[in-house]
């Protein structure tokens, strides 16, 4: 029977306004282990909040962990994957402040890289990928850019962890009429740039700003948006 090619004109695709949006969640990430109590322990030790631990008492089971903030879970157990242990890799938890992520693992007794940054744009070297390369550079960015400061870690099995510092997200990436914090400190930290950048915007005019609060939360909404900062 011979080979049949369909080829499909743009034409032929249905319009934007045509199909309705399905909105589509990020649920589940599974993190392939060996010792799944072993497991239950290291995540328990991060902080994350333990969702689920079925049981069937033959052949399977699921845990099922959240991170602080977070509206993604991972689920790891018995049968629940054909993955190796140890191959999830390059796993990304947003923080506002590296620094701050890390010093909280190290009280919990976890392991963690320092504080680095990417060689520029190189994309070949002896540590673990990540998305800016892997040849690391000590301390944060220097220029203190979203997106370019990591710690990373792993668990008992290998799989890996990557803190990425964000606080601006690029333009497009986020609604800038829900603009929402996951955590109390997440907020306070937005608090203290605005309260800094606000400071640096009264210098400039040389004069108190009545109207802060009304600055303060443009700063805030702007910042996490991407759009450009108010001065």
């Amino acid at each position: 029977m011979a080979n049949v090619t369909y080829e499909v004109q743009a034409n032929d695709a249905p319009s934007e306004a045509s199909v309705a949006k399905v909105d589509m969640k990020f649920e589940i990430v599974v993190i392939p282990v060996t010792d799944i109590d072993r497991a239950k322990e290291f995540y328990a030790r991060l902080g994350w909040r333990l969702d689920a631990d079925f049981d069937n008492g033959k052949d399977f089971r699921v845990i099922q962990f959240t991170p602080p903030g977070s509206g993604c879970s991972v689920i790891f157990g018995k049968n629940v994957t054909a993955a190796a242990p140890g191959s999830a890799q390059g796993l990304y938890l947003i923080v506002a402040d590296v620094e701050a992520a890390r010093e909280n693992l190290l009280r919990r007794g976890v392991q963690v890289s320092e504080v680095f940054h990417s060689a520029g744009d190189a994309y070949v070297g002896p540590d673990e990928p990540y998305l800016f390369g892997r040849v690391r550079v000590n301390g944060p960015d220097p220029e203190h850019r979203s997106y370019r400061s990591f710690a990373s870690f792993s668990d008992p099995d290998g799989n890996g962890w990557l803190f990425q510092e964000l606080t601006t997200r690029l333009p497009g990436r986020i609604d800038d009429t829900a603009t929402t914090f996951a955590s109390a400190n997440d907020l306070a930290a937005a608090f203290r740039r605005a309260e800094a950048a606000h400071g640096e915007h009264e210098k400039r005019t040389g004069q108190r700003d009545a109207s802060w609060p009304d600055w303060y939360a443009a700063y805030m909404v702007a910042e996490q948006s991407g759009k450009e900062l108010p001065q």
